[in-house]
């Protein structure tokens, strides 16, 4: 999950490589939601051996409440550090 600066907007997505899609998302490439919001700050990832695992994941975290995403940010990354600086 990528969040903006000011912490209002939370952005989910799936990737094949975190580190090059992060980069894209912080050059304002990545999607037009994170340009748009300036959601630049990688907060929360999780891990999958298939595709079809990280799309089921994904659409699970899109339907959460902005309580449970915060939630489930908390407990990988209390601190809300970028997890790629």
């Amino acid at each position: 999950m990528m969040q903006s600066a000011n912490g209002r907007a939370l952005y989910t997505g799936v990737t094949n490589d975190l580190v090059r899609r992060v980069g894209e998302h912080k050059e304002g490439k990545g999607s037009v939601f994170t340009a748009k919001y300036k959601c630049h700050k990688l907060v929360y990832f999780e891990e999958f051996g298939l595709v079809d695992q990280a799309i089921a994941r994904e659409k699970q975290i899109k339907n959460m409440t902005r309580a449970a995403k915060e939630e489930l940010i908390d407990t990988m990354n209390p601190l809300r550090i970028d997890l790629l600086e």
